[in-house]
């Protein structure tokens, strides 16, 4: 099983620009808790799953408009890539690195 815990600094390519954010993960399981922190506000982590390397969650957010984004990743080592889906918006690639 990976190492997800910790604070990851990631880099979502949006059709607003680069969205910075700190994604949190704190693993108990199969599950895991967190934020999500960027330039827009911080929300908490829901639904978080973990399968091995691969996480799964969902934010609920309120800027540019309310909507949730699913997300998914896979860690490895000190590297997270995966996608953030904005529902009718489409899903845009995010990558980052564990922060230090």
């Amino acid at each position: 099983m990976a190492n997800v815990d910790g604070s990851w600094n990631t880099i979502t390519k949006s059709p607003m620009g680069d969205q910075q954010a700190t994604l949190s993960v704190k693993s108990d399981g199969s599950t895991f808790t967190g934020t999500y922190s960027g330039a827009m506000g911080s929300t908490e982590i829901t639904d978080g799953k973990v399968d091995g390397d691969k996480l799964s969650w969902k934010v609920a957010i309120v800027v540019p408009m309310p909507m949730t984004l699913d997300c998914e990743a896979t860690v490895d080592g000190d590297t997270i890539s995966g996608t953030v889906g904005a529902g009718a918006f489409g899903s845009f690639p995010m990558a980052g690195s564990r922060a230090a």
